[in-house]
C-alpha cells in the first residue's frame, strides 16, 4: 500500500489529492504555500485537510520504519516466516504491529521464561491443548532438581501459557474491546494528603465511565495524579474481559479445563490488564491532550488575529499605583521615540502636563492602557483630561497585559532595548500589541498568553506543532511587510525559519529597504527553493512593481504582465480600475502552469491588494459603576470581553480584575456543544451577573439575558 492509498480515505480525499499534496511536501512545500498557490495541484484542499495529511503521512512513515525495525529483529533471530513477513506487511497500523511482534520481542526474564528453562514448555504445550487426562500425573514426569513437586511444575505450565495468552492478538483485541465499552476511570485521595490535595477534592472518591469523561476532567485528575494527591485506575468490567478469555482457551478435557481458567485468570489479571489499561491510560490522555490543544490552538488563532489598530503613533501606558505609570510614545512603524513616568494618584497635575506635552510633540492618534493593576483608574484620568488637552479625537483602548511581562524579562526585549528597564519594555509591548497584535504577540511563547487550558499538563511536543502551526497559519494569511518585520516575526513566513529571518534583518540593516521581492535572492543562504515558499507572503510598501504588495506570487506576474499589455495599460492601473478586470475573460489565460483556481485567486488579489483579513478594531467601555467584585450584586447586566474559552464555557472580563465565568449551558437557549458557536476571544458581550462567591473568588455570569 503506498502511502497516498493509505492516507485518502483516512482524511475523507482522493488518492490523487493525497499523491500530490505528499509529493509537494517531499520537495519541501509548506501548508500555507500548498493551500494557497498549488490549488490545482491539491484539488482545492485547504489548510485543515493538509496538515491532516502532514500528519497521516508522519504516522505512515513512523509505521514503516518500526515495521523495517521488526522485520530485522525477527529475522536475526531466524524465525521469519513467509507467512509472518506477508503478516507484517499488510499491517499499517502501529498497535497491530506491536501484537504480532510480541511473542518475538527480547524480554527480560519473567516467570514464563524461567518455567521454560526449568523444561516445563512441553507440560504447558498439552495443557493448553487441552489433550492431558490427568495433568498432575504428567506433572511428576517433569519434576528434577528444579521443580520439586507437582503444584510448583503446573504453576510454571500456568506460567508459561498465561504468557502466551497475554501476547495471543485476538486475546489482547477482546480484552480492548471490554475496555473501550465498559472501562470506568476512577480516582481516590492518597493517605493523610486531603488537605494539600484541597483543589482535587471533586476527585477524590471519582468515577467516570472512560469513554464518556471530558477532557479537562481528565486532564486534572492526572495533574492530581502527577502531583502525588490522587490514584488513579482505569479498569473494563472484569467479568466480561475474563468469560471472552474463556471462550478463546478454555477448551478440550475437563481435567486441562481447571488449569486452563486458573490461566486465564491470573494472565488477565496480572499480565493482559496492567498493559491494555497502560495503553488506554496513554490513548486516553492522549486524546485529552489533542482536546484541550486544539481549544489551545483555536483560541491562540483568535488572539493572534485580533482586530490591529494599525500603522498610527501611540501613546502607552503600563498603569501602576506606588510606582507610578510608565508612559511610552511610539511611532507608525512600532518604534520607541519617548519614555516616561507620571503618578496621575499622586501628581494629577504634573501627570496631565506630561501627557499634554508628549500627545502634541509626538502627534498621537491612539492611547493604549494596560488592563492590569490601576488599568481602569488610568484609563478614567485619560479620559477626564483628553478635552482640555483637545485631544478628544484620540482613541482610547485598554489593551490585554496577559504576556507583556514575559516579554519585558525576555532576551528579546534585552535586545532589542538593552538601555530600559523592563516596565518601559512592558509598555511598549502594551502599545505595539494594540498596533498590530500578531507581530508582538509572535515574540511570547504561546503557552505564556493566558488562552489555553491545561497546557503545562499535555504532551508538550505535540502542544509546540500545534501552536507553531497556528502561529505559522496567521502569519501568512495576514501577509508581513519586509521592510518592518521583525525577525521573530519573518521566523515564521512559509520557507524561512530562524536562521533565515536573521539574515533577511541584518541585510536589511545594511543594505537599507527591500526595492523588491526579487532582491531577496540577495540574502545569504536564501536560495530558490525558500524565495519560492516566501516570496507571496512578503509585502513591500510602494514598490516599483505594484504586485510586490500583493499576495500575487512572483511566478504569475507574467501572467498579470500579459492581462495589461492584452488591454493596452499597465499593471498598476490594472489593479486600480475595476472596468478594466471585467473585461479579462481567464479562460485566455488558462496554461499547463497556471490554472482557473489560481486565475480566480489573482482577480480577487488585483481587486484589493495587500488586504488584511483580520477585522477592524473597534474601542470598549467597561460599566462605570463596577470596580471590583465587591461592587456586584445578582441580575446585573454588564458588557464584558471573552478573555479566554475552554471546553466548558468562556471567561469574559467585566472590569472587576476578576474573569467570570459564562458556563456552556449559559451561553443560549440551545444546546451548545462547543463554546466556540457562540463567542471568539476578545468579543464583545453582554452578560448578566448569576452568583458572586466573593470566598472562592467565583463569579458566575449568564448570556441568557
Amino acid at each position: 500500500m503506498t502511502a497516498a492509498q493509505f492516507i485518502a480515505p483516512l482524511v475523507g480525499i482522493t488518492e490523487r489529492q493525497a499523491h500530490n499534496t505528499i509529493t509537494l511536501f517531499d520537495e519541501g512545500a509548506t501548508v500555507p504555500f500548498i493551500a494557497r498557490y498549488r490549488k490545482e495541484m491539491t484539488g482545492q484542499l485547504d489548510e485543515v485537510q493538509i496538515n491532516a495529511i502532514k500528519e497521516q503521512y508522519q504516522k505512515f512513515q513512523e509505521v514503516e520504519k518500526r515495521r523495517e525495525a521488526i522485520l530485522k529483529s525477527i529475522q536475526e533471530q531466524g524465525k521469519l516466516t513467509p507467512e509472518l513477513q506477508k503478516k507484517l506487511e499488510n499491517t499499517y497500523v502501529l498497535q497491530t504491529l506491536e501484537d504480532i511482534y510480541l511473542p518475538y520481542k527480547p524480554k527480560r526474564k519473567t516467570r514464563a521464561t524461567m518455567a521454560i528453562e526449568k523444561g516445563l514448555e512441553p507440560l504447558a504445550q498439552l495443557i493448553f491443548a487441552g489433550k492431558e487426562a490427568n495433568p498432575e500425573r504428567k506433572a511428576e514426569q517433569f519434576l528434577n532438581d528444579q521443580v520439586s513437586n507437582v503444584e510448583e511444575a503446573l504453576q510454571g505450565a500456568r506460567d508459561i501459557m498465561a504468557e502466551w495468552i497475554s501476547e495471543n492478538t485476538d486475546a489482547r483485541n477482546k480484552v480492548r474491546y471490554a475496555f473501550e465499552r465498559t472501562a470506568y476511570v476512577s480516582s481516590k485521595v492518597k493517605k493523610n494528603k486531603q488537605e494539600e490535595g484541597a483543589k482535587y477534592r471533586d476527585y477524590f472518591d471519582f468515577s467516570e465511565p472512560l469513554n464518556k469523561i471530558p477532557s479537562h476532567r481528565l486532564l486534572a485528575i492526572r495533574r492530581g495524579e502527577e502531583e502525588g494527591i490522587l490514584s488513579v485506575d482505569i479498569s473494563p468490567d472484569e467479568d466480561m474481559a475474563i468469560e471472552f478469555l474463556d471462550r478463546l482457551f478454555v477448551k478440550g478435557l475437563p481435567a486441562c479445563k481447571d488449569q486452563q481458567e486458573l490461566t486465564v485468570s491470573d494472565a488477565y489479571k496480572r499480565l493482559l490488564k496492567p498493559s491494555i489499561e497502560t495503553e488506554f491510560s496513554n490513548s486516553s490522555k492522549e486524546k485529552a491532550d489533542r482536546y484541550a490543544i486544539q481549544v489551545f490552538a483555536e483560541n491562540l488563532r483568535q488572539l493572534l488575529l485580533a482586530s490591529p489598530l494599525g500603522q498610527k503613533r501611540v501613546l502607552a501606558i503600563d498603569p501602576g499605583y506606588r510606582t507610578g505609570c510608565k508612559v511610552v510614545c511610539l511611532d507608525s512603524q512600532g518604534n520607541l521615540i519617548a519614555d516616561t513616568v507620571i503618578y496621575p494618584f499622586d501628581k494629577a497635575m504634573e501627570a496631565e502636563a506630561a501627557i499634554k506635552n508628549l500627545a502634541q510633540r509626538h502627534q498621537i492618534d491612539a492611547i493604549a492602557i494596560g488592563n492590569g493593576t490601576a488599568g481602569r483608574e488610568t484609563e478614567d484620568f485619560i479620559k477626564n483630561i483628553l478635552p482640555r488637552l483637545g485631544k478628544e479625537n484620540i482613541s482610547v483602548f485598554a489593551v490585554s497585559e496577559q504576556g507583556a511581562s514575559i516579554y519585558s524579562a525576555s532576551e528579546v526585549a534585552r535586545d532589542e532595548f538593552p538601555d530600559k528597564d523592563v516596565t518601559v519594555r512592558g509598555a511598549v509591548s502594551i502599545g505595539r500589541r494594540l498596533m498590530d497584535p500578531l507581530a508582538e504577540l509572535v515574540k511570547i511563547d504561546p503557552k505564556s498568553i493566558g488562552v489555553g487550558q491545561y497546557q503545562h499538563d499535555v504532551n508538550q511536543g505535540m502542544l509546540k506543532t500545534a501552536l507553531d502551526t497556528v502561529v505559522e497559519s496567521c502569519v501568512n494569511s495576514v501577509g508581513v511587510n519586509l521592510n518592518t518585520a521583525s525577525k521573530h516575526l519573518l521566523q515564521y513566513v512559509s520557507g524561512l525559519g530562524a536562521s533565515l529571518a536573521k539574515n533577511i534583518v541584518e541585510y536589511r540593516a545594511q543594505n537599507g529597504d527591500f526595492k523588491s521581492r526579487q532582491q531577496l535572492m540577495k540574502v545569504p543562504r536564501l536560495g530558490g527553493k525558500a524565495f519560492e515558499q516566501a516570496a507571496g507572503f512578503l509585502r513591500i510598501d510602494n514598490a516599483a512593481n505594484p504586485l510586490d504588495n500583493s499576495a500575487v506570487h512572483p511566478e504569475s506576474y507574467q501572467v498579470v504582465e500579459k492581462m495589461a499589455k492584452d488591454l493596452g495599460t499597465t499593471v498598476a492601473e490594472l489593479m486600480k480600475k475595476p472596468e478594466l478586470r471585467r473585461q479579462i475573460n481567464l479562460q485566455q489565460y488558462v496554461s499547463a502552469t497556471t490554472g482557473l483556481l489560481t486565475l480566480q485567486d489573482i482577480m480577487k488579489e488585483l481587486e484589493k491588494p495587500s488586504r488584511d483579513p483580520r477585522a477592524p478594531i473597534s474601542a470598549f467601555e467597561f460599566d462605570s459603576r463596577v470596580r471590583k467584585p465587591e461592587d456586584l450584586h445578582e441580575g446585573m447586566v454588564l458588557p464584558g470581553i471573552v478573555t479566554n474559552i475552554t471546553a466548558f464555557g468562556a471567561f469574559v472580563d467585566i472590569g472587576v480584575k476578576q474573569d467570570g465565568l459564562v458556563h456552556v449551558s449559559q451561553m443560549a437557549n440551545r444546546f451548545i456543544k462547543d463554546p466556540n458557536e457562540v463567542v471568539k476571544l476578545q468579543q464583545h458581550v453582554t452578560v448578566k451577573v448569576v452568583e458572586v462567591d466573593l470566598n472562592r473568588k467565583r463569579i458566575a455570569l449568564s448570556m441568557k439575558l
